[in-house]
C-alpha cells in the first residue's frame, strides 16, 4: 500500500511484530521490520525521519507492503535525501542482507529473481543462505547524503552498522525480521555526545534540516569593551570566561525554548521561530525571557571569572522577522542552524545601538505579544515609548543607513 511523506505508518497485523514495532518506536530506533516473505510492515518515525524525502516533510515515504528490494522499494528509495538512494547502495545492501532473504524465498534463487528489482538479479547468485538468529553487518555509505553532484559520497564519513534480528513465536514459526541502524561509533562515544547536549534542543534543529521561510523572534547580544577585556586578563582566563559566557547564553536560549545560532566570538545569536515555540506570541516571549535571563546571569558569570559584577555588559538586540529564511548546516565536523535575511541584518544593528547594556526590542517584536504573555513579561505595549532607531544618540552608522525606520524600545 505503501506510506507517503508524513503519513503515520499503521502498526502491523502480526501481534508480535506489532509488539517488536511499538518497543522499538517507544525506544527510539531507526527500525525498518519486513514479515516473513521480506515485505516492509513497518518502519519506525526516527527511521523515517532519517531518509527524508527531497520533495520535503519530516517523515520519508516508505514502500509498506512491498518486497524489501523490490522495483517499488528501489523506486521509493531514489527520492530519499539520504540512505539507500542509489541502486549501488540498494545493491551493497542486498548483498549484506540477500543470504536471509534467500533462506526465507520460497522457490529459492529463481523465485527470488521474479520478486527483487531487475538490477538486483545478478546478485542473487552470488548470495549464500543464512538462516541465523541474527546478523550485523557495516553499510559503507548508508544513511549519508548524496553530494552536491548527486552522486553518493563517504569521503571522511562514518559509516553505519545494521542489525538484522530474526523474529519467532513460541512455536518457532518465523514472524519476521526487524532491521536496526547506528553510525559505527560506539555507544560510548555516542552517549556522551548526547549527555552532553540537549536533546529538545536537537529536536527542534532537526525541524528545520530542510531549510525554508519562517515567522521567527530573533536575538543578537554581544560583550561590551571585549578587547579591554582580552588585554586585562591572561589568554587562558579570557578563553575561560569565553566558554563561560557561552554555555550560560545557550542555556538561557534553550531553557526559552529557542535554537542557538552561530557562536561568533564572544556574541550570541538565537532563533525562536513560532513553527517551535507553538505561536508568534510563545516566540516573542521567549526572546525576551532568553535576552532577561542571560543579563540577570551576567553577574554571576563575572564573580566565578574572578571579576566585578558589572565588568561584563552585554548589548542585546530583539526583532522579528515574518518571513526568514533559517536552515540546519552540517558539515563533517558540525551542525548548526543559521537564518539569513534582511530582518537578521537588522537585528544586528539594533544589537550594535544598544549600549550601556540595554536590550532593545522592535515594535514587530513586542507587537506579537500576545495580553497573557505581556502580562506575564510585566509588559503593557500600550505604554512603552518606541523611538526610530535613527533617532538613538547610540544608533550607528550602519543602523542609520540599513535600519533607520524601526522603532524600538527599551525593555
Amino acid at each position: 500500500m505503501g506510506v507517503g511523506a508524513d503519513q503515520l505508518c499503521p502498526l502491523p497485523t502480526d501481534p508480535l511484530l506489532a509488539d517488536v514495532a511499538t518497543a522499538m518506536e517507544n525506544t527510539g530506533q531507526a527500525a525498518w521490520i519486513v514479515d516473513g516473505t521480506w515485505r516492509f510492515v513497518y518502519v519506525t518515525d526516527d527511521a523515517r525521519s532519517l531518509w527524508v524525502d527531497r520533495s520535503g516533510g519530516r517523515l520519508g515515504s516508505v514502500a509498506i507492503g512491498c518486497h524489501a528490494f523490490s522495483g517499488e522499494s528501489l523506486r521509493v528509495g531514489s527520492g530519499w535525501r539520504f540512505g539507500l538512494n542509489t541502486t549501488e547502495l540498494w545493491r551493497e545492501a542486498f548483498r549484506s542482507l540477500g543470504g536471509l532473504v534467500l533462506a526465507d524465498t520460497a522457490g529459492g534463487r529463481d523465485a527470488l529473481r521474479t520478486l527483487v528489482d531487475p538490477a538486483l538479479c545478478d546478485v542473487v547468485d552470488e548470495l549464500v543462505v543464512h538462516d541465523g538468529a541474527a546478523l550485523g553487518f557495516e553499510m559503507v555509505a548508508a544513511g549519508l547524503p548524496r553530494g552536491d553532484g548527486g552522486a553518493s559520497t563517504s569521503r571522511g564519513l562514518v559509516p553505519s552498522v545494521m542489525s538484522a534480528m530474526r523474529i519467532r513465536d513460541g512455536d518457532g514459526r518465523l514472524c519476521g525480521t526487524v532491521l536496526t541502524a547506528k553510525p559505527t561509533a560506539p555507544m560510548s562515544t555516542l552517549g556522551a555526545m548526547a549527555w552532553l547536549r540537549d536533546l529538545d534542543h536537537l529536536q527542534r534543529m532537526d525541524r528545520f534540516t530542510s531549510a525554508g521561510r519562517y515567522p521567527m523572534a530573533i536575538l543578537f547580544a554581544d560583550l561590551e569593551r571585549s578587547s579591554v577585556l582580552a588585554r586585562s586578563l591572561p589568554t587562558a582566563d579570557f578563553f575561560t570566561l569565553g566558554r563561560r559566557l557561552v554555555r550560560t547564553a545557550d542555556r538561557c536560549v534553550i531553557d526559552a525554548g529557542g535554537i542557538v545560532g552561530r557562536h561568533l566570538g564572544d556574541g550570541v545569536v538565537a532563533f525562536f521561530p513560532a513553527e517551535t515555540s507553538g505561536s508568534e506570541s510563545a516566540a516573542a516571549r521567549g526572546c525576551i525571557v532568553a535576552a532577561r535571563d542571560l543579563r540577570n546571569s551576567l553577574a554571576a558569570v563575572a564573580e566565578r571569572s574572578g571579576l566585578p559584577a558589572d565588568a561584563l555588559v552585554l548589548r542585546f538586540g530583539l526583532h522579528w522577522g515574518d518571513d526568514v529564511f533559517i536552515g540546519q548546516i552540517s558539515t563533517l565536523a558540525r551542525s548548526e542552524v543559521t537564518a539569513l535575511g534582511d530582518d537578521v541584518n537588522a537585528t544586528a544593528r539594533i544589537e550594535a545601538s544598544a549600549t550601556g547594556g540595554r536590550i532593545l526590542a522592535s515594535a514587530q517584536l513586542v507587537h506579537r505579544l500576545a495580553p497573557d504573555d505581556a502580562a506575564a513579561l510585566d509588559i503593557d505595549p500600550d505604554r512603552l515609548a518606541f523611538t526610530r532607531l535613527d533617532d538613538l544618540d547610540s544608533a550607528t552608522d550602519k543602523a542609520r543607513r540599513d535600519a533607520a525606520a524601526i522603532a524600538v524600545c527599551q525593555l
